[in-house]
């Protein structure tokens, strides 16, 4: 057995140089250490041995499997090696040839109208405020003077949580909120995303992002608001943009109107865009209402405000003429590369 031993030992030496890649190694490992290889075969006539040889040729065994393990190892980590030569030898780089420019990324066009309005808000004086996407029905309606029958409160119009908290549907809140910290002169805008169980179609969203304006102290005309959303509409738009002030109805606001602005397209002579009108609706405004002002705290005899409210999304749609909605929210690369600062 002994001599059976050393034979094997040195024909696995013999075969394993000739090994030339991993899967011939392992075959060859089966061959020699698998459960019915050649070792396991002699191993097996252990019994037939005298007792005092069992131990003797135990132990010459368990050197010749060692041995064995430890040479395919050796050849396992030399063919890696060498394989990794190869790659080398096939995969190099020539470090003088100029590398590929990295693709840069486009702001939205919704990021462009949102930095726009607030540089243009922040020339008048303007402080940004921001206020939770989760707020209360209180801050959200009873605090903007809608009754409880308004259909605005409906489920088919809002997502509640419970009956105490909801998605906020419009940035109001945040009006809410800063009037019962602050006390005036108030001078805001807040930007944020807001929530209405919505249609998703061409022209509306369930989601949209909103940005609002608020103005309080004493004197406070409706001179000062048209003054400002003029000033605004200008410099949003350009200064040959008009705008109109016509009447409407707010719960929060009286008096109430939206305006109208002259229609990029046709430039106020009608057109296809603006339903032959030669303007388009942009947002809604009016005097803050002398119960929401007592509902925060601010004494209605001594101060007076505006606040306007108006959709990003409806901006961006008009100032770079998109005609789908849905392509703000869709994030197609072949949209947004077509925007630059």
């Amino acid at each position: 057995m002994k001599e059976q031993l050393k034979e094997i030992q040195a024909t696995f030496v013999q075969k394993l140089q000739h090994v030339a890649d991993a899967q011939e190694l392992e075959q060859l490992r089966v061959e020699y250490l698998g459960k019915t290889g050649v070792l396991k075969e002699i191993l097996r006539g252990m019994g037939k041995l005298p007792k005092e040889e069992r131990p003797v040729m135990g132990a010459l065994a368990n050197e010749v499997r060692d041995a064995l393990e430890e040479s395919i190892e050796g050849k396992r980590q030399e063919l890696k090696d060498r394989k990794l030569e190869e790659q080398i030898g096939r995969e190099w780089i020539d470090i003088t040839l100029p590398g590929k420019r990295p693709t840069l990324g486009h702001p939205h066009p919704n990021s462009l109208t949102t930095r726009e309005i607030i540089d243009v808000f922040h020339s008048m004086g303007f402080v940004l405020e921001d206020g939770p996407e989760i707020d209360t029905v209180a801050n959200n309606f009873d605090a903007l003077n809608s009754p409880p029958d308004h259909p605005s409160r409906d489920f088919s119009d809002t997502f509640y949580f419970d009956e105490t908290n909801l998605l906020r549907t419009h940035t109001s809140p945040v009006q809410v909120r800063t009037m019962m910290k602050q006390a005036p002169p108030i001078r805001m805008i807040t930007i944020g995303r807001c929530f209405r169980n919505d249609a998703l179609d061409a022209t509306h969203s369930p989601m949209f992002t909103q940005c609002e304006g608020l103005v309080v102290d004493e004197g406070i005309t409706m001179g000062d608001l048209k003054g400002t959303l003029e000033q605004m509409v200008q410099l949003l738009f350009g200064p040959e943009t008009q705008s109109v002030f016509r009447p409407h109805n707010f719960p929060f606001t009286e008096p109430s109107a939206e305006v109208d602005i002259t229609c990029f397209k046709c430039k106020g002579a009608g057109c296809r865009f603006c339903s032959g009108t030669g303007a388009i609706e942009i947002l809604g405004c009016g005097m803050v209402h002398p119960d929401v002002l007592e509902y925060c705290g601010i004494d209605s005899e001594k101060y007076t405000g505006f606040a306007f409210g108006m959709g990003i999304e409806r901006v961006t749609l008009l100032k770079y003429e998109i005609d789908d909605i849905r392509y703000l929210f869709e994030n197609d690369q072949r949209f947004t590369r077509q925007f630059r600062r």
